[in-house]
């Protein structure tokens, strides 16, 4: 097993096998599940991996220990992909003390029936080890209610849970300086920016309460163990969570027959012309939403637009504009546009998702396209991309 600094071991399991995260977001890359074994003179695991991978994360555990028993198992967080191997441990070292907060603890009899052997932690309480000492960090929100950091203060290795984790199973090297990272980072924006996304405020809070440490290692629950780039993904917690966005656009579309994905077209290329160069063009019917989503969270402007179907709005549409809702995303620009055969629905719906849910600054003037394409149509579409170009290079 890999020794990540002084007695601190990497113990934790890759997932190839499964298609998608949560029943919801791709892995094209797979994931790893992280979990760390601290070898001191009270021998202490931090968090377990999902159930199914339970025979090679104790096989991971004995090439470390042999048949010593574990004194302590912190659950920084609850999420079964984390927690679901703890009744199991519970078989195999049935004296571990398990440390969690008080919810925790009300999570853990729900989902495994286990009441006891418990030390309840507040924030800034700490454990010694021995060479080790373990200080304690409640962030509730990040993204459960009961997640929770601990702070290795002998090697400065801060154990986040899901905080600054990303998709993507670890080939080989688990310290980030021992890999190729390009691939991490589009991975690691996709991830906050559908498992985190919502909570900016809590991470915020996160970040303030551990503004005061001195941070070597990061070992989150999934993703490579960050040392040389702990600064970068640092700035890019609080980057994100502030909705910091950059200059560029996110044009999504549905389309049936392709009308309305030519007004996408017109629109992305006038946006370019006026000077956009990083825009990104999405069939909401064709790319999967978190790749949408990963985008919002990278550029500030957001164009849609899409048919009305059934007299209402086209229907993955309707899903994208919820979940972009759903993430209370702020400091954004938005335009839309949409098309009809009989019956003017698509442009009013998007305006009411807007006004009511998203509440992004609105730029330019709507579009409209009765069943085909106009000279004046065209017009509209051009004017709307360049108004949100302008909205973009002002700043």
């Amino acid at each position: 097993m890999k020794e990540i600094k002084n007695k601190v071991y990497y113990v934790g399991v890759n997932d190839r096998n499964k298609a998608l995260f949560e029943g919801l977001w791709p892995l094209p890359y797979g994931v790893s599940y992280n979990s760390y074994l601290i070898d001191d003179e009270k021998v202490c695991l931090i968090d377990t991996v999902e159930v199914d991978f339970f025979t090679q994360f104790i096989e991971n555990i004995r090439a470390v220990l042999g048949d010593r028993p574990i004194d302590y198992l912190v659950v920084n967080h609850m999420e079964p992909d984390h927690s679901g191997s703890l009744a199991l441990m519970r078989k195999y070292y049935p004296d571990v003390q398990v440390i969690g907060n008080k919810k925790t603890f009300d999570m853990m009899a729900g989902f495994y029936g286990i009441k006891d052997g418990q030390i309840e932690v507040k924030n800034g309480d700490s454990i010694e080890l021995g060479t080790h000492k373990l200080e304690f960090y409640l962030t509730p929100m990040v993204h459960w209610p009961e997640t929770m950091m601990t702070f290795d203060t002998t090697d400065n290795v801060l154990f986040t849970g899901d905080a600054f984790g990303c998709f993507g199973a670890l080939n080989g090297g688990i310290i980030d300086e021992a890999i190729d990272t390009d691939w991490c980072w589009l991975e690691m924006t996709r991830y906050y920016s559908n498992i985190v996304g919502k909570y900016g405020t809590p991470v915020q809070n996160a970040l303030k309460k551990l503004a005061g440490l001195k941070i070597d290692y990061i070992c989150s629950t999934h993703g490579p163990v960050w040392h040389k780039y702990v600064p970068k993904v640092v700035e890019m917690y609080n980057h994100m969570s502030r909705y910091e966005a950059g200059t560029g656009l996110v044009i999504c579309y549905g389309t049936m027959y392709g009308n309305t994905e030519r007004m996408a077209e017109i629109i992305a290329r006038a946006a370019s012309e006026a000077g956009v160069k990083n825009i990104g063009m999405f069939n909401v019917s064709k790319t999967h939403h978190s790749y949408i989503l990963q985008d919002l969270f990278r550029f500030k402007g957001l164009i849609v637009g899409a048919p009305t179907y059934n007299n209402g709005l086209y229907h993955e549409m309707d899903v994208l504009l919820s979940e972009i809702a759903n993430r209370d995303i702020k400091n954004h620009y938005i335009g839309w546009f949409g098309s009809y055969s009989w019956a003017s629905k698509a442009v009013s719906k998007i305006a009411k998702w807007n006004e009511q849910c998203l509440h992004f600054e609105p730029v330019g003037e709507p579009v409209e396209m009765k069943q085909g394409l106009t000279p004046e149509v065209v017009a509209k579409c051009e004017a709307l991309g360049r108004a949100m170009a302008a909205k973009l290079l002002a700043e």
